[in-house]
């Protein structure tokens, strides 16, 4: 390793000399390797020794304490270590009482169980309101934890518990893991709150008391995007790289709009596609799914008048009336709510029900269930078609033959009923939603202004 190194000359030295040198190089050489070893080793703590039995432990020093047993004669009989046996006299009855509740919480320091427990519960309490503790802050906070306790530890030049005890803590606690989350919009986090789901709820069963719908009359609506540019699967490559590349069609992506339409019984209406184009042409949907259909207009996105053109194409599969309404459970979106969409749909006998505000995440069977699926069998299509197509870029008119072969394997039979069943619509189910998935609105919550004080005022 010293080739790097100018020659050292060793003429007119003695042997001795030369000798010692030789060695010093070697030495430092060694001494290079062991400390590069030591920087790659892998943080898994093996250890060396057989974990106390707990209840020999008791013994032997309750035999020291009460039968005057020597230490030494103590350790041996109850096989336990004599120095952990005398580490232990040392403590008061209490302590050795309440032994069971003890475990490691780092390298030669310890806390009660009952201390860590109450840790874990306030990591998930943080996590079900959105608030979620990163690593760092998990090990900040188990530094300060420890600090407030008074326990000897060894964090102090970084102010945080180190890494091993941050994996030592998960082992112990397999419920909990580090999670990647979902980015969630304040409005969302606020807007779904047990008044919302409530009121909704309610309207909803006033509605069903009413109209005494079945499962095949109760559909969900709702859009979603298909780009050209794909998000990559992820593939296999050399190890060490820092990066890995997956060839897309360009930097930023045209979005073509897809509308769809789901019942309660798990059957779906073919595709609605909206284009990004002055006019639309029949030759946009070449190798599209069987009976699809589409629009075009210069955003892609969905508009008033190109959702009521959506809900006569709802009505000449569904084939609703007055005598035999359907139920429309879609989102508040200003598009859905034009003059001419609710008198097609009152003429027609589909009643509508709006969803609570920045609800769908939780509440839209669609977004719940299929579009997630949906999306990441589009991006798998897309990744074939590339590797097809070499040299060629995706455009908007190769969207619909890959959303053909990407809705047989997501919108199914299964996925399509547990998007109504996880939402509480079919079967009918007010109480669907636990309470602690309600903590994210709680941030926002008020007291109730008392009469006395608007009277005040």
């Amino acid at each position: 390793m010293f080739g790097a190194y100018p020659p050292v000359s060793t003429r007119g030295w003695s042997a001795s000399l030369v000798t010692v040198a030789c060695r010093a190089h070697d030495f430092s050489s060694r001494r290079f390797q062991v400390s590069s070893y030591r920087r790659e080793m892998v943080r898994t703590f093996r250890r060396k020794t057989t974990p106390v039995d707990k209840e020999q432990l008791k013994k032997a020093v309750l035999a020291v304490r009460r039968d005057k047993m020597s230490v030494s004669a103590a350790a041996k009989q109850f096989d336990v270590r004599r120095s952990t046996l005398k580490d232990w006299l040392k403590k008061n009855n209490d302590e050795i009482e309440n032994l069971d509740d003890v475990v490691v919480l780092h390298k030669g320091h310890i806390s009660d169980s009952k201390t860590e427990k109450t840790l874990v519960e306030y990591l998930v309490h943080c996590n079900d309101m959105y608030f979620g503790l990163s690593a760092k802050e998990t090990r900040g906070l188990a530094f300060d934890l420890a600090k407030k306790l008074n326990l000897k530890v060894s964090w102090e030049a970084a102010r945080m518990a180190g890494e091993d005890w941050l994996s030592s803590f998960l082992k112990r606690h397999p419920m909990l893991s580090i999670r990647k989350p979902e980015a969630t919009s304040l409005a969302r986090a606020t807007s779904f709150n047990r008044t919302n789901v409530e009121r909704f709820f309610a309207l909803l069963k006033s509605v069903m008391d009413k109209h005494h719908f079945q499962p095949h009359c109760i559909w969900n609506i709702d859009e979603t995007g298909i780009t050209t540019v794909q998000t990559p699967n992820r593939v296999i490559g050399r190890r060490g790289m820092k990066q890995v590349g997956r060839v897309t069609s360009a930097e930023r992506g045209t979005l073509v709009t897809l509308a769809m339409a789901v019942s309660a019984t798990g059957h779906s209406l073919p595709p609605f596609f909206i284009f990004p184009r002055k006019n639309f042409k029949e030759h946009f949907l070449n190798g599209g799914p069987p009976g699809c259909t589409g629009v075009a207009n210069s955003s892609g996105w969905m508009n008033a008048d190109h959702f009521v053109q959506f809900l006569q194409f709802f009505q000449s599969h569904v084939h609703a009336s007055v005598d035999a309404p359907a139920l429309l459970k879609l989102d508040n979106h200003e598009s859905h709510l034009s003059i001419a969409g609710l008198e097609f749909c009152k003429a027609n006998g589909i009643i509508l029900l709006s969803l609570p505000p920045h609800c769908s995440h939780k509440m839209q069977p669609l977004d719940r269930t299929v579009f997630g699926p949906l999306k990441k069998s589009v991006h798998t299509q897309c990744d074939s078609w590339m590797s097809s197509h070499p040299g060629r870029s995706m455009t908007i008119y190769d969207i619909p033959g890959i959303v053909a072969k990407s809705l047989p394997l997501a919108v199914t039979y299964q996925n399509i009923v547990s998007g109504f069943e996880c939402t509480g619509i079919s079967p009918l189910n007010p109480d669907i939603f636990q309470e602690y998935e309600f903590l994210p609105s709680s941030v926002t919550d008020r007291e109730m202004p008392s009469t006395s004080a608007h009277l005040e005022e």
